[in-house]
């Protein structure tokens, strides 16, 4: 190639570059973390949104799950305080308060005077994590990094990402954030995923192993277990007292145990459901 056509090729490449910059809107302005103390985590371009208002319930109307309960509000307390804590996957039954108890327990840390943000990350947005751990590291404040619902599928490679924020390669995690994850399963991968890949491959132990130990990356796993019937009635009884919804409570019982009997299931999130019906019919509005 002449040194001619060197120089128009460099130039086209140039003009081609210009024109992809301009189309790519430009990351907007990070928010100033004292102002705020949640914040969501977008793409596209990369984004902080500040969350006004987080949806939470108190800490204290959470039943049946105290031993977890105390183990990560000690565990946060130690990373809010600045000393070492471990990450944590919250897994198990659906709607028994794995997002809720997270969400209450950074308002408890707020509320004993700490300072620490939440940021939730979406499980698609996993391979930007590294952009957004940058963005923190560089922060004086403590960051809590949650990510909701999170499991992965066969032909899921998301899952690589999230070894950044578990291990965080040669620069390893940034000290001032601390993972948080819920997931209905205990090893982020469907039953029936573990034993097709155990069943197809040469070496079966070596073809799950990687997506199995993802998981073994958390210092804490905490499990969370059908409620029974009683817990059931009395997280209900603790909004009652809560929200001032005063009622026969033999009757609220029977009601209860009807509602979850037509849900076919009995949980926190269905005791929660019943409860707003419940107010409802007795005309007190509960902000949700």
């Amino acid at each position: 190639m002449s040194e001619y056509d060197f120089q128009k090729l460099k130039d086209s490449l140039a003009q081609i570059a210009e024109a992809m910059e301009r189309l790519s809107p430009p990351p907007n302005e990070y928010p100033d973390f004292k102002n705020n103390d949640a914040f969501v985590w977008s793409v596209s371009p990369d984004e902080l949104k500040p969350v006004l208002k987080v949806s939470k319930i108190k800490l204290e109307l959470l039943v049946g799950i105290d031993r977890v309960r105390d183990i990560l509000l000690e565990n946060t307390l130690q990373f809010s305080k600045g000393l070492s804590a471990n990450n944590a996957l919250l897994w198990g039954s659906r709607g028994m308060g794995k997002s809720s108890l997270i969400k209450a327990i950074h308002q408890k840390i707020l509320d004993k005077g700490l300072s620490l943000k939440i940021v939730e990350l979406q499980r698609e947005d996993l391979p930007s994590v590294g952009r957004l751990l940058n963005i923190l590291r560089g922060s004086s404040q403590r960051f809590l990094l949650f990510c909701d619902d999170l499991s992965f599928s066969h032909d899921d490679q998301h899952y690589k990402s999230l070894k950044a924020v578990l291990d965080g390669g040669l620069e390893g995690r940034p000290e001032n954030v601390l993972f948080y994850a819920t997931s209905n399963r205990r090893h982020l991968m469907p039953r029936e995923m573990i034993e097709n890949e155990k069943s197809s491959s040469i070496n079966p132990s070596e073809a799950v192993e990687e997506k199995v130990s993802l998981s073994d990356r958390f210092g804490l796993w905490l499990g969370f277990h059908p409620c029974s019937q009683d817990e059931y009635l009395e997280m209900i009884a603790g909004y009652c007292d809560e929200y001032g919804v005063s009622n026969d409570l033999n009757f609220i019982k029977s009601q209860a145990i009807e509602w979850q009997a037509t849900r076919g299931a009995r949980s926190g999130r269905v005791a929660w459901q019943f409860f707003i019906d419940l107010a409802a019919k007795n005309e007190v509005n509960i902000e949700l």
